[in-house]
């Protein structure tokens, strides 16, 4: 513990903004087959360095099967809330759950070139005290290291509604449920949260069945996955508001709120309309009544494409979908990236008016039938699929696996992993940086990035912008 907060935490986001910029990356290797262990891969982003756009360390866990997905910070600026008592924590451990063994590591990464191993959480003991599986999303928040859950009991996870539990941010002790009443919710995604208009989002994306062995056809012709975000008493633990996007808003997944908390609005990111394909964004805010609405402000149309080209999922349909798997905002809250990893393409919106996106920029790289390449020749499998943008909003970073099974569904005879980085023009518009390309080893693809420091998708910030 420090006896100062730690200097990369900040009040505000502008603030955040002023900070030095990263020169490491954490990024997530996952062994598809299960044949070796999942690794974290510790890769330098400094342009005045010789090992620019190298992997420069690894730490491969001792375990197999574990998938991991997504990870996060044991703290951040949410740490300087008057209402967290944590205020002098260090953004030292990483924490990475594996979304099939609901297994838990805790990597100290203090010296990033010597990171290892802190801690290891076994399955069982989070099945023990929280009733939950799978765990997917970390938070750090005022009370402590939030974690978002895809399964419930049972071997299949669908005994009970998945959730979100909650760990000491020091011991990392497993504390118990957050939920103290859901409401409707009976699916689980993202969540993420206003801390001085305290209250959280969470979204959906389906139970254990419908994505451990891949995309599940007839739940999503028949509507089946998740379509509706909750909007949550923060302290309170308890759902007041559910909306439903419409059943045909399958997988609504990232929850994006603005990072200037005197901000009322966020968005979500929908996977695929059922209707036509489409992908879509969703803006959602709170009225001055103090409840919540939501509107679809942008969609994005699917490309038309010979069967013969398309792998057997998609091809009754004529079409690549967009496959809108995640989207990130720049800490001025600006800019919106958008994945499409159906088309391989990663797009820019101008969000100034959060009502009215606007395309200011777009890479092609990778996607379905397409397989764009990057600028320095080389392939990039699948699509853009993780995004991480600097806290300067000036470097966007993103990787390709969305999750195993989905991989070879709509990529089948594909495998690798790559990360790249595209500038930010100064009015906007996306250039990709052909010296930067990271070619994981063999027989692991690439999955969410944290950048050192911290990055626009770990830190939820205490205080308006001045």
């Amino acid at each position: 513990m420090n006896l100062r907060p730690d200097p990369t935490f900040y009040p505000s986001p502008r603030m955040a903004m002023e900070a030095p910029a990263e020169t490491l990356a954490f990024t997530l290797m996952l062994s598809p087959d299960g044949a070796q262990p999942d690794g974290l891969a510790v890769v330098d982003v400094d342009p005045k360095s010789p090992t620019f756009g190298q992997i420069v360390h690894q730490v491969i866990m001792p375990n197999t099967g574990d998938e991991f997905h997504h990870f996060g910070w044991n703290a951040c600026s949410s740490s300087l809330s008057p209402l967290s008592g944590h205020a002098f924590l260090e953004r030292r451990y990483l924490i990475i759950p594996g979304i099939r063994s609901s297994r838990i590591y805790v990597i100290d990464v203090k010296e990033p070139l010597k990171a290892k191993i802190h801690k290891i959480i076994e399955p069982e003991e989070v099945f023990d005290k929280t009733g939950y599986s799978r765990p997917h999303t970390i938070h750090c928040g005022p009370e402590g290291i939030y974690v978002s859950t895809l399964g419930g009991g049972g071997e299949d996870g669908t005994d009970g509604p998945p959730g979100i539990f909650i760990m000491d941010c020091e011991t990392f002790e497993i504390l118990g449920r957050y939920e103290m009443d859901r409401g409707a919710q009976d699916k689980h995604y993202d969540f993420w949260w206003n801390l001085p208009r305290d209250y959280m989002v969470s979204s959906e994306w389906g139970l254990p069945p419908q994505f451990e062995n891949g995309i599940v056809a007839e739940d999503l012709l028949a509507n089946k996955y998740g379509h509706s975000i909750h909007f949550w008493n923060l302290r309170a633990r308890k759902n007041v508001q559910t909306i439903d996007l419409g059943a045909n808003h399958q997988m609504a997944l990232e929850i994006r709120p603005a990072h200037d908390p005197a901000k009322d609005y966020g968005f979500c990111g929908v996977v695929v309309d059922t209707t036509n394909l489409q992908g879509a964004i969703f803006t959602w805010w709170q009225k001055e009544d103090g409840t919540f609405d939501a509107k679809k402000v942008l969609t994005i149309d699917p490309r038309p494409e010979d069967p013969a080209n398309l792998p057997p999922l998609l091809q009754g349909f004529g079409a690549v979908p967009p496959l809108v798997t995640d989207i990130d905002l720049s800490l001025d809250d600006k800019y919106l990236y958008v994945a499409c990893w159906g088309l391989g393409e990663m797009h820019q919106y101008d969000v100034t008016d959060p009502m009215k996106p606007a395309l200011a920029g777009k890479v092609e790289l990778g996607g379905i039938a397409r397989g764009a390449a990057h600028p320095n020749g080389k392939p990039f499998v699948y699509g853009p699929q993780m995004v991480e943008i600097s806290r300067d909003g000036k470097r966007v970073y993103w990787t390709n696996s969305l999750y195993s099974t989905w991989d070879d569904q709509f990529y089948p005879g594909e495998d690798g992993g790559q990360m790249v980085m595209a500038h930010v023009g100064e009015n906007g518009g996306l250039t990709l940086d052909p010296d930067f390309y990271v070619e994981f080893p063999k027989g692991y693809r690439s999955h969410q990035i944290r950048l050192e420091g911290g990055d626009c998708s770990t830190d939820s910030f205490c205080y308006p912008n001045t």
